[in-house]
């Protein structure tokens, strides 16, 4: 049995749960690990995100190299192409999904808490994430799927780059560019349709609203207060 360190509202996280669910995959456990985001987690992972995946003790991080992984141990059904070029495209639009949108918009996420935001911060990223949508229009497929007509590791990209996009970008004062992009709403509005893209997609809502929560209530910021703190107790005594 493997397992995958995991959390409902990590985008990178989602990306793999997506790729297991769509290949049926039901050796590997999900989990939280407890000590997520404070010292201890970082003695065995170093980059201190998640996911990673436990196999048998070997920490694998990084969901592009994680999902990479599985695709080789667990080839059928393959999310990949069926030429090399077609992989390739299917490379191509998951690294949009993955840096071009996710990324930008893991790292804009907190000025949308902020108590006095960084403009300059939301118009760089949010800029990108704007272009970048544009970009993601004319390559996107329309027939439901991102490309190849099928569920590929491109979708389990986008799905995730998206949901974040429509739901976390609006909280920094800008507006959602999903329906001025004609292709990009289509697929999105038919991409949530497919039952494994719907799984994730709950999963992500619950997180996002445990959040919320988590903000409203106060014990957000508590719980980085002190994950601050405990950091930097341990970079003192080392």
């Amino acid at each position: 049995m493997m397992k995958l360190y995991s959390g409902d509202l990590s985008p990178y996280s989602a990306r793999v749960r997506l790729q297991i669910y769509a290949k049926g995959i039901t050796d590997i456990t999900l989990e939280r690990p407890a000590d997520f985001g404070m010292p201890k987690f970082r003695e065995t992972n170093p980059i201190g995100r998640i996911p990673v995946l436990d196999i048998d003790g070997d920490l694998m991080p990084e969901s592009d190299v994680i999902a990479e992984y599985l695709e080789e141990i667990y080839p059928e059904p393959s999310m990949l192409g069926a030429t090399p070029r077609e992989t390739a495209h299917i490379r191509t639009l998951a690294r949009i999904g993955d840096i071009y949108l996710m990324n930008n918009m893991f790292m804009l996420s907190a000025q949308g808490r902020a108590a006095t935001r960084n403009q300059g911060i939301v118009d760089l990223l949010g800029g990108q994430v704007v272009r970048n949508i544009k970009a993601l229009d004319r390559m996107i497929g329309k027939d439901g799927f991102a490309c190849s007509g099928r569920l590929t590791m491109a979708d389990c990209a986008i799905v995730p780059g998206l949901f974040m996009v429509e739901n976390v970008l609006q909280t920094t004062g800008m507006d959602n560019p999903i329906p001025a992009n004609a292709n990009v709403a289509a697929y999105w509005a038919a991409i949530q349709t497919n039952d494994h893209a719907a799984r994730v997609l709950v999963e992500l809502h619950r997180g996002l609203e445990e959040r919320r929560e988590l903000i409203r209530s106060g014990a957000f910021e508590k719980m980085m207060a002190a994950a601050a703190a405990a950091h930097a107790a341990a970079e003192a005594k080392a």
